[in-house]
C-alpha cells in the first residue's frame, strides 16, 4: 500500500524521534523547517524534503504533523499569515501532538471543517529519550475511523495508543495527565526541602518512599536522579511546565470546578521560572526549594 506523505512541524526535542522514526519506517516526509536547521540535517540526509512555507506543505501532504510548544505557536501555525488552513486541501488531517488548550483546539478545528479538513488533537507523553525509541505514548481525540487510518502512522514513533474519545479529548486528558505528574514533581521537591531544612537524611528518605506505595517513576526522576547530582532526569523545562499547568487551571476554571491543588502546582512551578529556572528540567524545582527554604539538598 502507498504510504501517505507527511508534512511536518516542529524538529525540536520530541518531534526529532518521531520524524526518524517515520522516515525509518518508509514514510514519505515533507518537513518546515526554521531559523534552527541543525536539528534536521540527518533527516533531510534520510530522504526528507523540505516545503518553503506552511502553506506549501499543507499542499504536498496528505497529514501534516504539529510538534511545537503551545497554543499560540499552533494557531500561528495553522491560521496565521501562510498558514496550513491557506493551502489546505478536503481531505488533509492536521494532528497536533502538542500540549496546547483546549479552547484553541476547538477554534482551529471549526475554522478548518468547512474546508473539508480533520484537525485531530493526539497529544504525548513520555520523554525525548522515547521518542527517539519510537516508544512514545499518544492520546488521540478523533471520531473512530479517523482514529482507525492514523493508527499505522502513530504506529510508527508509539509504543502505546490510546483513543481518549472523540475531538478534544486527546487534550483534555494530556492536561489532566500533566496535573498529576507536576503534582508528584512538586511535592517531591518541596519533601526534600522539609527533609533538608529539619536535618533528616534526604538518603533515607528516598529509601523509605522507594520501598513503599508512595513510590513512582517520577519521584526516582527527580529524586533519585538528584541524589547522583543529576538534575536532568526529566527533559522537560520549568517554562514549559508552567504553560501546561497555566492550561490545565483554565481548563477546570472553564467548567468552574474547584482546582486548588492545581493552582498550587501552578504557582509552586510559576516560582521556578521568577527565580530565574524556566530553562532548567523540572528536576530543579528542588533548585528553587534551596533558593526559598535557604538550605543545600542537591550534591555539589
Amino acid at each position: 500500500m502507498t504510504r501517505p506523505k507527511i508534512g511536518f512541524v516542529g524538529i525540536g526535542l520530541m518531534g526529532h524521534g518521531i520524524a526518524k522514526n517515520l522516515v525509518a519506517k518508509g514514510y514519505p516526509l515533507v518537513l518546515k523547517l526554521h531559523r534552527n536547521r541543525a536539528g534536521a540535517q540527518d533527516l533531510l540526509a534520510a530522504g526528507a524534503t523540505e516545503a518553503v512555507s506552511h502553506a506549501a506543505l499543507a499542499r504536498e501532504s496528505d497529514i501534516v504533523i504539529l510538534c511545537v510548544t503551545g497554543a499560540p505557536e499552533v494557531e500561528e501555525v495553522v491560521l496565521g499569515a501562510e498558514g496550513l488552513a491557506s493551502g489546505a486541501k478536503a481531505g488533509l488531517v492536521i494532528v497536533d501532538t502538542s500540549t496546547s488548550e483546549p479552547a484553541t483546539t476547538a477554534r482551529i478545528r471549526d475554522a478548518l471543517a468547512p474546508k473539508g479538513v480533520r484537525f485531530v488533537d493526539a497529544p504525548l507523553a513520555r520523554t525525548p529519550v522515547e521518542a527517539e525509541l519510537g516508544r512514545l505514548n499518544i492520546m488521540v481525540g478523533a471520531d473512530d475511523a479517523t482514529f482507525e487510518g492514523l493508527k499505522p502512522v502513530f504506529g510508527a514513533f508509539c509504543e502505546n495508543i490510546f483513543h481518549a474519545g472523540p475531538a478534544g479529548h486527546g487534550i483534555m486528558l494530556k492536561l489532566i495527565n500533566n496535573f498529576l505528574a507536576q503534582a508528584i514533581c512538586a511535592a517531591s521537591a518541596e519533601a526534600c526541602a522539609a527533609a533538608a531544612k529539619s536535618g533528616l537524611s534526604i538518603r533515607k528518605l528516598h529509601d523509605v518512599i522507594s520501598a513503599g506505595a508512595v513510590n513512582s517513576g517520577l519521584f526516582q526522576m527527580v529524586v533519585g536522579r538528584m541524589l547522583e547530582g543529576d538534575l536532568a532526569g526529566l527533559k522537560f523545562t520549568l517554562s514549559n511546565a508552567a504553560k501546561d499547568l497555566r492550561y490545565y487551571t483554565h481548563f477546570t476554571e472553564s467548567m468552574m470546578i474547584p482546582s486548588v491543588i492545581g493552582e498550587a502546582v501552578h504557582q509552586s512551578l510559576v516560582t521556578a521560572n521568577a527565580l530565574g529556572l524556566g530553562d532548567r528540567f523540572v528536576p530543579s524545582l528542588i533548585e528553587a526549594q534551596e533558593k526559598l527554604a535557604g538550605v543545600a539538598i542537591v550534591p555539589r
